[in-house]
């Protein structure tokens, strides 16, 4: 069993930088593939950004690459989402989610077996 926490949600201003982190209880936080997912109001849960277990592959959707990172710390079970240049469009309440399964498609929210509560991200204009 994991437990994931996520923390640095809040307000910014467009343009600005926020650090989402997300903190994994247990040993084994390098065994699992890290992903964030978002839901906006009316919106379906979607893909934002994933990593693999060591960290040697990232994968961005369309919308947020270029301007987010996933950096991960395997030393201290957290994995982490650098909003730069965020836009008003990025509002949303922000999942990690962490997945055992190797050679999946960590764009898919079913490769995941564990999920956070969710941080609320609001960007204002």
């Amino acid at each position: 069993q994991v437990q994931l926490v996520e923390s640095g949600g809040g307000l910014v201003q467009a343009g600005g930088s926020l650090r989402l982190s997300c903190a994994a209880s247990g040993r084994t936080f390098n065994n699992y593939g890290m992903g964030w997912f978002r839901q906006a109001p009316g919106k379906e849960r979607g893909f934002v950004a994933a990593i693999t277990r060591s960290g040697g592959s990232t994968y961005y959707s369309d919308p947020v690459k270029g301007r987010f990172t996933i950096p991960r710390d395997n030393a201290k079970n957290t994995v982490y989402l650098q909003m730069i240049s965020p836009k008003p469009e990025d509002t949303a309440v922000y999942y990690c989610a962490a997945g055992l399964k190797s050679s999946v498609d960590l764009a898919n929210s079913r490769s995941y077996d564990y999920w956070g509560q969710g941080t609320q991200v609001t960007v204002s204009s």
